[in-house]
């Protein structure tokens, strides 16, 4: 129960990271990468897949809507 608790906090951690988009296309690729990996871990998928999703993910949000980022 416990363990089920810390990973939900850390993939909710995760997510309220994307809120600080980054400045420049490599901060929203970094950022939404490391987002990703970590919610990939916590969920128990595959980093490289998060990292990949997160970052596309985060970029495609920030060029679509720079005044939310």
């Amino acid at each position: 129960m416990l363990g089920q608790t810390i990973k939900w906090v850390a993939l909710g951690a995760g997510i309220a990271a994307l809120a600080g988009c980054g400045d420049t296309l490599g901060e929203q690729a970094i950022i939404g990468g490391g987002a990703g990996a970590a919610g990939a871990v916590v969920t128990d998928g595959d980093p490289i897949v998060g990292a990949a999703v997160g970052a596309a993910a985060n970029v495609a949000y920030c060029q679509r809507y720079p005044s939310r980022c």
